[in-house]
């Protein structure tokens, strides 16, 4: 049987090493599936629940056995029953994106989002970073208007269909370039918000060589990115463009300049951020249930992955 590795653009490490041919060199028999070619899940009440189809590709038939997300996508899973375990953690990306309003929309904080309509690629980490921001200010999700715009939600906002976005580079830069944005939160003050990529609990536990190739590859490629970043920056653009969209490669290698790479295990800090947002998203309706995420850790794959970080990295 083949391994299979999930990827798509938005987690940035696993696309680059789609395009690499590294994981090839001692696995030739990987399978690369995309995301985006999968069939597309039907759509959940954005008030009452999360998309869950990062996690169940992990178990359906013509999936895949390994992937990598933003921050939500992990305690979903767990809060579906999902046995799934964490591999690993990229740095904070407090530089990717944060919750904006236009300048004298007369929405200053966080508080004057009450009854407004605020857009967000629901189910990833924007969900997360909305959530633990209106918490902090002492409201629920009950108390928005949460719209799922994927992740092109600035044009509504520039022509007023929503009152407040969550956008992420590069396509917040588009943004910035045309209009006057107010900050209502920033990534960094909410959380640390990494990258992260999880595996079903049995893969882990019977496929440890393959495991370890992929975590060590991703290791590699990863340096690759910081030490080129507009090489990596052109498999995106590349990628857009193959799709009949435009692309701007300046903008693409700052965005990949601004972003933590290389895999790290899972923290005790992470765990604990995990452990909120599991709560919250119960409390707020949006998940079935929370669960206690440090079930996920595997501690093995975390003595692996620091193994990986202190070992040369090939160029």
């Amino acid at each position: 049987m083949p391994i299979r590795i999930g990827y798509f653009p938005h987690n940035n490490s696993l696309f680059v090493l789609r395009h690499r041919g590294i994981v090839e060199r001692t696995l030739p028999d990987v399978e690369w599936v995309d995301l985006r070619a999968l069939p597309a899940a039907a759509p959940v009440d954005v008030k009452t629940a999360l998309p869950s189809l990062h996690s169940d590709w992990l178990f359906t038939e013509g999936g895949y056995d390994v992937i990598g997300t933003g921050f939500t996508p992990p305690v979903t899973a767990l809060a579906n029953d999902r046995d799934i375990v964490y591999l690993g953690i990229s740095g904070p990306r407090i530089e990717n994106g944060r919750l904006v309003a236009k300048a004298g929309s007369g929405i200053d904080t966080v508080a004057d989002l009450k009854g407004k309509r605020v857009g967000i690629a629901h189910g990833s980490w924007q969900t997360t970073l909305l959530l633990f921001a209106l918490d902090r200010a002492g409201l629920g999700w009950a108390d928005i208007e949460p719209v799922d715009t994927d992740v092109n939600g600035g044009a509504a906002l520039i022509d007023g269909d929503l009152d407040a976005w969550v956008g992420a580079y590069p396509g917040l830069a588009a943004i910035e370039a045309v209009a006057q944005l107010h900050t209502l939160v920033d990534t960094e003050s909410v959380f640390s918000h990494p990258s992260l990529w999880f595996t079903r609990r049995d893969f882990a536990e019977n496929n440890r060589e393959a495991l370890q190739t992929i975590v060590a590859a991703l290791q590699e490629s990863d340096a690759w990115i910081i030490e080129n970043p507009r090489a990596a920056a052109q498999y995106f653009v590349d990628d857009i463009v193959a799709r009949g969209g435009a692309a701007d490669l300046d903008a693409w290698e700052s965005a990949l300049r601004g972003r933590p790479f290389g895999v790290h295990p899972v923290s005790d800090a992470f765990l604990d951020e995990q452990q909120r947002a599991a709560d919250l998203l119960a409390a707020n309706g949006l998940a079935p249930k929370s669960i206690p995420v440090r079930d996920a850790v595997l501690p093995w794959i975390g003595e692996f992955v620091a193994s990986t970080r202190s070992a040369p990295v090939a160029g």
